[in-house]
């Protein structure tokens, strides 16, 4: 045990000076250093230092007066950068921030955005890096902070894996930036050219893919399974969604929303994504839904009616399925779309939005990816019951062989051989079961005993559909 004590103690005092000769290049006096190590926050000020390296502290004031803008500007910029609001004595600011200040300045004074602008998209890279930076220091995103316990060690373990790690981050974010504006400018590009009359919205096809189930599911589920089910979420949402040419627009905790040009890639997206997530262990279905018209874009988001339709529709989906405007049905068809079949379904009444027509869309001759997963579900359990009434009668066999008088004799090739088929219950989900719902799918329940996700649109609506589907009329 002195020896371990002696082997960190040594450590701790290489640590130390490791960290101690860092922070002194970075600017901070020796009281400093020695005031963070008494404080136990050395690792907080070694994380201060070499993300907002300075070597000297202002106040706003200070700022504003150094950069020649009003403080109540430079406060505004500052808000719209999403940074916290400051005493006006604090110590704050770095030369790091006067320099942001002067190119907020200089894109205002070379007229490529007003005030108002300028501040609106320091609005959104706010809150865009803010998320990049969550991620990065979320837990079990960055070894840089798995924390032992030890201010000292932890300080060192960050500096040295920041020294590499931040420099690289800062290219990549740049050339993702670059990338990212390269295909957006070519997109107004392409739009003003087809477009040429001044303020004409764009026509592109919004979808919404919203995972069933979510609200329950968080509730049973340890942080790290969470985790683990939203990550998986989004990476099917963005692969699916990219490879087949279109964009996420944001997540939303267990919806996604996309964007794509034209109804028949849309469509293609669509269907891919039930596909994905039938066929996806981990995860339950989703719903989609998909309308397409003219909209508004602006800060990289969209609005108008035709978000608000698919948003809308996506909660009255069934899992599994694709629902899609009428405007949609008629864009297919104008597209001379191929593969695709429309089912009409009855028309809704949509908060906000009042009754519209409803669409199933799915493969021509494919079977629906619901029913694909509850088939791919009833086999996996099968297995699993098959399994169950093996390891039975292996324990009846045993407890036979133990002791056979409590049997009545010695143990017989019969009663070896188990309960027969009476046992396996032939009314049970081995034996194909009753098919009490009547959707032909052999679960045996009813649709008032299936469980209702708070949120995840009415609970009346799909089941009422799913009997028009089977034409069966609709419920009064």
């Amino acid at each position: 045990m002195p020896d371990e004590d002696g082997s960190s103690t040594q450590l701790r005092v290489q640590a130390l000076a490791r960290v101690r000769s860092l922070l002194s290049d970075l600017g901070c006096t020796d009281e400093e250093i020695d005031r963070a190590v008494a404080d136990d926050v050395l690792d907080l000020l070694i994380v201060d230092r070499m993300l907002v390296p300075a070597e000297r502290r202002m106040t706003q004031s200070e700022v504003a007066e150094i950069t020649d803008i009003p403080v109540d500007v430079a406060r505004r910029f500052w808000r719209a950068l999403g940074f916290l609001d400051v005493d006006e004595d604090e110590l704050a600011f770095t030369d790091m921030d006067v320099e942001a200040v002067r190119l907020f300045q200089s894109m205002v004074a070379m007229g490529l955005v007003d005030v108002d602008s300028a501040v609106q998209m320091a609005r959104v890279i706010g809150s865009s890096m803010a998320r990049i930076a969550e991620a990065e220091a979320g837990p079990g995103s960055t070894p840089i902070l798995l924390g032992s316990g030890d201010s000292i060690i932890d300080a060192d373990a960050f500096a040295q894996q920041a020294g590499a790690s931040l420099p690289a981050m800062g290219r990549l974010l740049e050339y993702v930036w670059r990338r990212h504006l390269q295909a957006a400018t070519r997109r107004a590009m392409l739009l003003r050219a087809r477009h040429s009359d001044e303020g004409m919205s764009p026509v592109v096809a919004v979808g919404f893919a919203d995972m069933v189930g979510f609200t329950m599911l968080s509730q049973h589920l340890a942080d790290e399974e969470l985790a683990a089910v939203v990550g998986r979420f989004e990476e099917l949402a963005h692969d699916t969604v990219v490879a087949l040419g279109g964009r996420v627009v944001k997540m939303i905790g267990d919806e996604a929303m996309f964007v794509v040009e034209d109804a028949t890639s849309a469509a293609e997206v669509g269907l891919s994504l039930a596909e994905a997530y039938a066929g996806d262990e981990l995860l339950s279905d989703v719903r989609v839904a998909l309308a397409i018209g003219p909209v508004l874009v602006q800060d990289g988001d969209y609005y108008g009616p035709v978000v608000n339709l698919a948003s809308r529709l996506v909660g009255v989906a069934n899992p599994g399925t694709v629902l899609v405007s009428d405007e949609f049905r008629n864009a297919l068809e104008v597209g001379g779309a191929a593969g695709f079949e429309m089912r009409a379904l009855r028309t809704r009444t949509l908060r906000d939005l009042g009754r519209v027509q409803v669409w199933k869309l799915s493969r021509l001759g494919s079977e629906p990816g619901a029913d694909r997963r509850r088939n791919m579900r009833w086999e996996r359990l099968e297995g699993v019951l098959r399994e169950l009434d093996e390891l039975r009668d292996q324990g009846q066999r045993a407890l036979a062989r133990r002791n056979p008088a409590e049997r009545g004799g010695p143990v017989s090739e019969v009663d070896e051989v188990g309960g027969g088929d009476e046992d396996k219950g032939g009314g049970g989900v081995g034996g194909g079961g009753e098919d009490s719902d009547g959707d032909g799918d052999g679960d045996g329940a009813s649709p008032a005993s299936l469980p209702v996700e708070a949120g995840g649109g009415d609970s009346v609506g799909p089941e009422r559909e799913r009997s028009l589907e089977r034409g069966e009329g609709s419920s009064p």
